[in-house]
C-alpha cells in the first residue's frame, strides 16, 4: 500500500521561504502572484495491510515526527 503525506504551515504562520520564492517569481516576470505557501510531501510505501490499519500508523508517523503539529498540519491520502 502507497500513501502520499502532505505537510503544510498553519495559517497565520510565517512562511519565509514562501515570501522567498513569491519574490523569486515576480524577478522571473510572473506577475500576479499574491501569496505563496511551502510545504513537504512525503510518499511512503507500506506493507500490504488494511487501509483504516495503515492510515493509524502514518497519522502516529506525522504526530512523532514527520510534521511539527504545532505550526504545522497534514493531510494524508492512500493511494
Amino acid at each position: 500500500m502507497k500513501a502520499r503525506v502532505t505537510v503544510t504551515l498553519k495559517n497565520g504562520v510565517l512562511d519565509p521561504q514562501g515570501k522567498a520564492i513569491e519574490g523569486s517569481l515576480g524577478s522571473l516576470g510572473f506577475d500576479g502572484v499574491e501569496g505563496v505557501r511551502q510545504g513537504k510531501v512525503f510518499d511512503i510505501e507500506l506493507t500490504d495491510r488494511d487501509a483504516e490499519a495503515a492510515k493509524a500508523d502514518i497519522e502516529a508517523m506525522c504526530e512523532k515526527l514527520l510534521a511539527n503539529t504545532v505550526i504545522e498540519n497534514y493531510a494524508i491520502e492512500l493511494l
